[in-house]
């Protein structure tokens, strides 16, 4: 059976946390910055990329700056943030697989630091640079029915 409403996810990640910059980010080619949000046991992602190299329709790229969003949920386990959900449009609506860049699932594993209250390091477990992100807005989980 599945529960009425959702759970309480972690209270640590609560809210909304933000990647500022990357290491040598004027050097890459190409990079890509995060805006997290969480809310009980949901999330929602802004990947912000850019590129100094054109990859594709200049439509999608918008001169080489882009942005692609991702909702879903999320489950802990020791260090282990597993986050799962599918690509979508900024508004949170369902994404058309003919848009710009990815669409479908999304599935992601990070090794969480907590560095401070305000500030979280996720590695991604496929990517070599960490997101050092700082907490811009904290909230408490209030579980809404599914």
């Amino acid at each position: 059976m599945n529960p009425d409403t959702q759970s309480v996810g972690e209270k640590y990640v609560q809210g909304e946390w933000q990647q500022d910059s990357v290491p040598a980010q004027k050097r890459l080619v190409s990079y890509s910055l995060y805006t997290l949000k969480f809310s009980c046991d949901s999330f929602f992602v802004k990947i912000s990329s850019f590129s100094k190299v054109n990859y594709g329709s200049d439509t999608c790229m918008n001169s080489g700056h882009w942005a692609e969003y991702i909702k879903g949920t999320y489950s802990q386990k020791l260090d282990t943030l597993h986050l799962k959900g599918e690509f979508c449009n900024a508004d949170g609506s369902y994404k058309d697989e003919k848009g710009c860049f990815r669409s479908g699932e999304y599935e992601e594993y990070f090794k969480v630091k907590q560095k401070s209250d305000s500030l979280i390091q996720f590695a991604s477990t496929s990517n070599v640079i960490p997101i050092n992100a700082h907490l811009i807005k904290r909230t408490s989980c209030v579980p809404k029915p599914l």
